[in-house]
């Protein structure tokens, strides 16, 4: 978990940093929509990076203790025990096991995996018309030149 944590970290330090420095008036005067989408879509990666290692956070800041709490808070009345704990990366997730297979999800807050998908769609859709649009680019560059 520290790693994805301290990779996390340092990917969001690196999309921020390019980010910002694309925001000069010398720069921001020169922008195509090409540019703009591709931009849209790290911002989406670097929003999308923060709100994961949010959630890392979480599971971070709690320990054994509380999250076995919070597992016993939020078990179901038809379950008599838990099996154990074990936490996901993809989805994002602290999963309380049952016996009987109905497992539930803890600590994580309930926004942060469907925030997830929605920023990950933002940015491949961004990607894929930013590539689209340099394409049409330099195919009319080549017709004129």
């Amino acid at each position: 978990m520290f790693i994805a944590l301290f990779a996390g970290a340092a990917t969001l330090l690196g999309l921020m940093g390019y980010l910002c420095s694309r925001l000069s008036p010398q720069i921001l005067r020169g922008y195509t929509p090409a540019r703009a989408w591709r931009d849209v879509s790290l911002a989406a990666v670097a929003v999308g990076t923060a709100l994961y290692l949010w959630g890392l956070l979480h599971v971070l800041l709690t320990d054994e203790q509380e999250q076995a709490e919070e597992c016993d808070l939020r078990r179901p009345g038809d379950v008599p025990r838990l099996v154990g704990l074990r936490g996901d990366f993809v989805p994002l997730r602290l999963v309380c096991e049952t016996p009987n297979g109905h497992d539930y999800n803890v600590v994580i807050p309930d926004y942060i995996n469907p925030s997830l998908t929605v920023l990950l769609l933002l940015a491949l859709f961004g990607a894929a018309v930013s590539g689209l649009l340099h394409r049409k680019q330099r195919m009319s560059a080549r017709k004129k030149g």
